[in-house]
């Protein structure tokens, strides 16, 4: 049975505390220089004193700024462009292996094009997200529109429904569950992308500010970003999985618990 409520919370933290406690032991013991892999101790030590003289906010904000952006334009491209393809054989004849053959193209040797078109500022970095956050949304469209039972289909239009009916009426609400799946992945890719394109030219942003740390060989500055990071995707996520839920209220597949799965079948 899987712990539920506070002793899960709490196992969590204590299997996360082991983690770094051995870590930190790893590094004691073998002696590991600081800039090859710091010890816990250092990276909570450059993280308190970033925090303290408020070095992280405002690159904070900016990347945040060009993740959310960016999310914004690459899934509103996704969701209108899935749904075409979705609903018209045509185009997707004719445009799907374009947009494929588009993301197949590394978007870390995009991102200087973009940088030129685009220049420096915070702009080349929301389009770089919107690249990386676009396909896995488009595709869970897709799927998710073409996965309406096609009996409940011919049923609507025996009953005289317009396409656009059938579209809000039976398609959208059954892609739902996909399209939020794609909306957990894009998140996380925008953010990505927006790292990215930060890291090979910006103003300002956290991986800016990470790039500038290796050039002083600051690795601990360097990991205490990496765990801003981390805990930035981490509440971007939840807050896509908390909409989820208000959302897919009747859906309980993916809340953690191995019961739900089976509890409308009891």
């Amino acid at each position: 049975m899987t712990p539920r409520g506070p002793v899960a919370f709490v196992l969590r933290l204590a299997f996360i505390a082991a983690l770094l406690g051995l870590w930190q032991l790893v590094v004691v013991w073998f002696e590991l220089p600081a800039f090859i892999v710091p010890a816990p101790s250092a990276i909570a030590r450059a993280l308190y004193q970033g925090i303290d003289s408020q070095i992280y906010a405002a690159h904070l904000y900016v990347t945040l700024a060009e993740t959310l952006l960016g999310f914004a334009l690459g899934c509103a491209l996704a969701f209108a462009l899935g749904s075409v393809i979705a609903v018209s054989r045509a185009v997707e004849y004719y445009l799907y292996p374009v947009v494929v053959m588009f993301q197949a193209m590394p978007k870390v040797a995009l991102v200087p094009i973009i940088l030129i078109w685009f220049g420096l500022g915070i702009t080349s970095k929301v389009v770089s997200a919107a690249l990386v956050a676009f396909f896995p949304l488009m595709v869970n469209t897709i799927v998710g529109l073409r996965s309406a039972d096609e009996d409940r289909v011919n049923l609507m239009r025996s009953l005289g429904a317009t396409r656009w009916q059938i579209f809000r009426m039976l398609q959208l609400p059954n892609a739902l569950p996909y399209l939020f799946a794609g909306l957990e992945i894009a998140m996380i890719f925008a953010l990505i992308g927006a790292i990215v394109a930060e890291l090979i030219s910006a103003e300002k942003g956290l991986g800016m500010l990470m790039q500038s740390m290796s050039f002083t060989m600051d690795v601990a500055g360097q990991f205490s970003i990496l765990v801003i990071l981390a805990v930035l995707g981490l509440v971007l996520n939840g807050a896509i999985t908390l909409v989820r839920r208000q959302v897919l209220f009747w859906d309980r597949s993916r809340d953690g618990d191995p019961s739900s799965a089976t509890k409308g079948d009891v």
